[in-house]
């Protein structure tokens, strides 16, 4: 049976009236209901308590003596009023009023200053069942205070406040200014988000703070560094966090000038280059969030045609996680920058009803007793695995050769490109014509289908006539094929769906998607690209000798992908990537490459379904 409520377009004019009208009267209920596994909607939430506070961080980020204090805005069960407590789920966002996500909500609220609205389903769904949720404005955007540090220690600090308060750590004050108390939680706290707000997420879990039990992270960041570089090249635009930071904080621009003309500083958009500042928004190995830090458990959420959050930023978190043993869970789509709820909803919906119930009531529903990992091959082609990357892949090792193949020989012979910028259809197409700005070498067609599982690797015997040179590698799937779309991989679908119970002022309503589908004879399936200068260090950058030949080696972005029998695996080899390095300026040197010493390895699962 669904768990959201499918609304058409005929519905859509007379949606509060409805909902206003079938809203449930109070329901009496001292504590939540459990039944199958899963929390029952008990409790009102039309009625539900809504307040705010103001929590004191632990920095002051626009320097005027004063801790920030952050705008937490609270939903929670009536009954917390005569006794109750409850978990909370925790959803922290610097777009609160600038609109979030693809529903581009936001805040909205009444004469008290409390809440009316507060978007996405997470109110609306979970407070019915038993749960508080609060929703904390980030460091200098909406109602809090200071200024976004873009993914800093005032962005981080500033909602494990939040966090800190909910167990008593912190102090908060409420409407009037007297100070609060959140007497009405357990203080077992989970945190979701996508995007930025998946970035909180996971900053605060490797603050390693108490409380926060557990996290789900869609699209996240993980270091900064690499969301805006590749391998020391410029992925999207220059002084990148300092823009964002201009986007999200809506107080007048001379507030928070100061922070952004440091952040412009720091980038270091002239060399591309890790240096202190990326190192403070590195959330694996940081000095303010470390992955050996992080307590709560996880389940992560990310798609492998990401390129706005590439999915390295998950796949070298998830990997310390797995070095310590957090307990985690993982679905890996095919999709670009999408959360799940528009894409997978009924199916995302009840997976993390059960994860938040098991995590944070400790309902004994048996969900770590399940597949670690749900992976989608392709439309509608979810299988689910122990774990990712597939434990059983093994890396193949391919070497081009000098009539355009692509086997398990190495090859004499070598060949060369200009490096200029170039987009991935261009890179692609036709690969059998010759072109001055790629190297294509192809596979015979494939004898049996197999998985591609995990982080693919090329090493270049390579020499260029200039001190610096940009390199990029694509593994390509070269065979025609219906796929999810390589930009997003959704699109807008007749009538809404209503989850959970709403208000007048919040119905609970929210767009219908579909998955949007392309046939095409190509489909890029790994890509990376690396500043020559940066080959062996991404702080200490080392010019190229022109002539001089070098072994370099790097990583692509990690994939999950089924090859077809009848298709054929392509390596194209070029110089700027616009997909990767948008913002990067080609070198126009000429690369030359050894073919004999030269080698791509991927990782392998055998058997087609792996």
């Amino acid at each position: 049976m669904s768990i959201v409520k499918w609304r058409g377009p005929v519905a859509l004019v007379v949606a509060a009236a409805l909902v206003v009208a079938t809203a449930p009267v109070a329901r009496a209920a001292e504590r939540p209901s459990v039944r199958d596994g899963l929390t029952q909607p008990v409790f009102s939430y039309r009625d539900a308590v809504r307040e705010h506070v103001r929590v004191r961080s632990e920095v002051d980020t626009d320097g005027d003596g004063e801790k920030d204090l952050i705008r937490a805005d609270i939903i929670r069960p009536r009954e917390t009023r005569d006794g109750l407590r409850v978990p909370v789920i925790m959803h922290a966002s610097p777009y609160f009023d600038t609109g979030l996500g693809w529903q581009a909500e936001k805040k909205t609220y009444d004469q008290s200053g409390n809440a009316t609205r507060i978007p996405l389903f997470f109110d609306n769904y979970f407070v019915p069942r038993g749960y508080a949720v609060v929703s904390v404005d980030m460091t200098g955007t909406a109602k809090s205070d200071g200024c976004p540090t873009g993914g800093g220690a005032g962005d981080i600090l500033g909602v494990k406040a939040v966090v800190d308060w909910l167990n008593g750590r912190a102090p908060a004050y409420d409407a009037t200014g007297k100070p609060a108390k959140a007497s009405w939680t357990t203080g077992r706290t989970g945190m979701i988000g996508m995007s930025y707000d998946a970035m909180l997420a996971t900053g605060v879990a490797g603050t390693g703070v108490p409380g926060l039990t557990t996290v789900v992270p869609i699209a996240q960041g993980s270091s900064l560094y690499e969301m805006l570089r590749e391998n020391g090249t410029l992925s999207w635009f220059k002084d990148g966090l300092a823009q964002i930071s201009g986007a999200i904080d809506k107080d007048p621009p001379e507030k928070c000038a100061a922070v952004r003309a440091r952040m412009t500083e720091g980038v270091d958009d002239e060399t591309g280059d890790y240096n202190r500042f990326w190192d403070e928004r590195n959330y694996r190995s940081g000095p303010v969030a470390d992955v050996r830090r992080v307590r709560a458990s996880v389940f992560a959420v990310m798609g492998v045609n990401d390129l706005n959050v590439k999915p390295s930023q998950l796949s070298l978190w998830w990997g310390g996680l797995a070095k310590r043993g957090v307990t985690r869970k993982l679905w890996l789509t095919q999709y670009g920058h999408v959360d799940p709820f528009d894409a997978r909803r009924d199916v995302w919906i009840r997976a993390l009803h059960r994860w938040f119930d098991h995590e944070l009531m400790a309902v004994p529903n048996g969900v770590l007793r399940e597949p670690r990992v749900d992976v989608q091959l392709g439309p509608d082609n979810w299988i689910t695995r122990p774990d990712w990357p597939a434990p059983a892949a093994r890396m193949m090792t391919l070497r081009p050769a000098a009539d355009g193949s692509l086997g398990t020989r190495p090859s004499p012979g070598g060949g060369s490109y200009t490096d200029v910028m170039s987009t991935e259809a261009d890179l692609i197409a036709d690969p059998g014509t010759a072109g001055p700005s790629r190297l294509v070498y192809l596979t015979p067609a494939l004898d049996k289908g197999f998985r591609m599982s995990g982080t693919p690797k090329v090493s270049l015997r390579l020499s260029s006539d200039q001190p610096a040179a940009n390199l990029t590698a694509l593994l390509v799937d070269y065979g025609q094929d219906t796929r999810i779309s390589p930009a997003y991989g959704i699109k807008r679908a007749p009538g809404e769906d209503c989850v959970g119970e709403g208000t007048a002022q919040d119905d609970g309503c929210f767009w219908r998607w579909a998955d949007d589908t392309v046939t095409t004879r190509a489909h890029v399936v790994g890509r990376g690209s690396l500043d020559a200068r940066n080959r062996r260090s991404l702080s200490k950058p080392e010019p190229l000798t022109p002539g001089r030949t070098y072994q370099v080696t790097w990583s692509l972005q990690p994939a999950e992908h089924l090859f077809k029998p009848g298709h054929r695996l392509g390596l194209v080899l070029a110089g700027t990537d616009a997909a990767l390095s948008a913002a990067e300026t080609p070198t126009g040197a000429k690369v030359t490459v050894d073919l004999g010493p030269s080698t791509i390895s991927l990782p392998v699962v055998q058997a087609a379904h792996g």
